[in-house]
């Protein structure tokens, strides 16, 4: 699979994950214990993932406009 097709899948998938952290971490005392540590702990371990998985698809553009190195003064 290309990187950009790759990159159409995981973008949406981090953001689902995003907002799964957000409204089970904001609902931990509404939710049961066993429902919480599935969705928010074991949702953190997968948006992990795919954010590292999101760095690396990406990393060519991070290099380019992050690491450019300083330019001499004029």
């Amino acid at each position: 699979m290309k990187r950009t097709a790759l990159l159409k899948v995981v973008n949406p998938v981090l953001g689902i994950c995003l907002v799964n952290q957000l409204v089970t971490g904001f609902a931990h005392g509404k939710i049961s214990h066993d429902t919480y540590e599935l969705l928010h702990e074991r949702g953190g371990i997968l948006f992990a993932l795919v954010a590292l998985l999101h760095l690396i698809l990406n990393w060519n553009w991070i290099r380019t406009n992050y690491f450019k190195g300083s330019k001499p003064a004029v």
